[in-house]
């Protein structure tokens, strides 16, 4: 398999991750979804990343979608997603509210590297900061009410590998200080998973600038 994509995107990562710890091996093209569009383009039409090229030429496009294969190729049993009922419920919701928080973290990024002095715009980034602290802090709160180490079922599951890449491009990105203060549990558990080596060997440090900056193509569906 190839997987083609930054690290420092959240939604690569968090496929690279998956495919480590499902112990997939895997080839990795380090392509910007800005500067290597064309590249990309023959993989994926949209030019977006991730895209996961199987050995029989068939591409999976769309994070979610890449890692509902690798789950289904894994089985019940091994699955990064608990398979159904309130366990599954949850950590969908928490993932959903990591993406989201992707999402508008992203939006925050365009707007202030393209559109720094335009202050019309000032609601907007307002109402997308509050978005993403909205969703961090839910989290965080679920986070806190956990009595194991993880979010969800007792182990390490996809949401607890999502919120880990997501925190850490904001964190980034958005230079959080003092998010440990601000968000105890979050960052207690993006501690955790950071130490694993299925974490810490798949990570880059993202620096905001119009090369580097992610498409927001991967997020939570509108």
């Amino acid at each position: 398999m190839i997987l083609i994509g930054m690290f420092d995107s959240p939604f690569v990562r968090r496929v690279a991750v998956s495919l480590r710890l499902l112990e997939v091996t895997f080839e990795h093209r380090n392509w910007s979804a800005y500067r290597d569009f064309e590249l990309i383009r023959q993989f994926n039409p949209l030019g977006r990343v991730p895209a996961l090229v199987q050995p029989d030429g068939e591409t999976l496009i769309d994070s979610s979608a890449i890692l509902d294969f690798l789950d289904d190729s894994a089985g019940p049993e091994r699955a990064l997603l608990p398979p159904s009922g309130l366990e599954r419920r949850r950590a969908l919701h928490i993932i959903a509210l990591a993406l989201g928080a992707a999402d508008k973290g992203v939006a925050l990024l365009e707007e202030t590297l393209f559109r720094p002095q335009a202050k019309s715009y000032e609601p907007r980034i307002d109402r997308f900061r509050s978005q993403m602290h909205g969703a961090l802090a839910e989290i965080d709160r679920l986070a806190q009410m956990q009595v194991g180490e993880w979010m969800v079922a007792g182990r390490m599951t996809q949401a607890d590998i999502t919120v880990t890449c997501v925190f850490g491009f904001l964190c980034d990105a958005l230079q959080l200080g003092q998010s440990w203060v601000l968000y105890p549990g979050l960052t207690a558990l993006s501690a955790r998973c950071e130490a694993l080596p299925a974490f810490r060997e798949l990570r880059a440090k993202f620096t905001p600038s119009e090369s580097a900056l992610p498409s927001r193509h991967d997020r939570a569906a509108r």
